[in-house]
């Protein structure tokens, strides 16, 4: 039998190999690197389309992401996902219909403050906010640095009811419609395997639309826009943001919205159930 004291000295011994090889195969915030980081909002117009006489549709210029990143080799049997992860964090959106009252897509949980946010997933591939341009996935181990690029962009094109949602009649009684969402976008690290997050970058952006219209107009003229004609551009934040744990799975904003009919006289109504 080894003596006690050599037993001890192996244990730490080989503890001290563990602990370099742990510390080695690590992925580390400072080894990742970004580079040609880009946010914007396209700078034109929301376009409305008056084509159909059921509904109005809109279409807001685009927001867009775009990086660069060179990750790290990975000596381990890991797999790491770099990509974008979106969030809701404020929503209002009204049509309203003169003086008979509004309809209202709404998010319940974000509205009632039961949350900060609510994910912009696109319902499979959670967290993330796609799967296609938006996430690269690397299999380690790697010997040499990975270079790619993860991009993604996001709009509104709706439909609006020229009449009113819950009535049988098709007369347009829409006035307005006025839209104000905000979004935190994340470039972000992640190890499949332990579930470790790597914050890389934090985004900030806003998308405003106010339409005006006259429903006694002929089709093709009645709406206009009103107030700003650009959109302000992202804010990249200079210090990290955490992700919200309910922002990271299910319900997407999608899933949990309703649509609310809010009659000038009587209660509300539930024109469209969450998911």
């Amino acid at each position: 039998m080894a003596p006690v004291f050599l037993c001890d000295t192996l244990i730490k011994y080989m503890g001290c190999i563990q602990s370099i090889a742990c510390n080695k195969s690590r992925i580390k915030r400072e080894n990742i690197v970004v580079y040609d980081l880009s946010a914007t909002i396209d700078h034109c117009p929301t376009v409305i389309e008056e084509n159909s006489p059921i509904v109005l549709r809109y279409k807001t210029p685009y927001f867009k992401a775009s990086a660069r990143i060179v990750m790290p080799p990975i000596p381990r049997n890991e797999t790491w996902v770099v990509g974008w992860i979106q969030a809701c964090t404020q929503m209002e959106f009204y049509n309203t219909y003169g003086d008979v009252g509004m309809s209202s897509w709404e998010l319940p949980q974000l509205r009632e403050g039961l949350v900060r946010a609510i994910s912009d997933s696109d319902g499979v591939s959670y967290p993330w906010y796609g799967n296609t341009t938006e996430t690269v996935t690397i299999v380690g181990p790697t010997s040499k640095p990975s270079r790619f690029i993860v991009s993604m962009n996001d709009n509104f094109y709706p439909s609006v009811t020229w009449a009113v949602p819950v009535s049988e009649s098709n007369t347009p009684l829409l006035t307005n419609i006025k839209r104000d969402q905000s979004f935190t976008t994340w470039l972000v690290a992640l190890n499949t395997t332990s579930r470790e997050k790597i914050l890389l970058h934090t985004i900030k952006w806003r998308m405003r639309v106010d339409i005006a219209v006259d429903p006694s107009l002929p089709l093709g003229s009645r709406a206009r826009l009103v107030g700003r004609v650009h959109q302000d551009q992202p804010r990249v934040l200079t210090r990290m943001e955490p992700i919200p744990l309910n922002a990271m799975g299910r319900p997407n904003a999608n899933d949990a919205q309703v649509l609310m009919w809010r009659p000038r006289r009587g209660p509300p109504l539930v024109v469209i159930p969450p998911k």
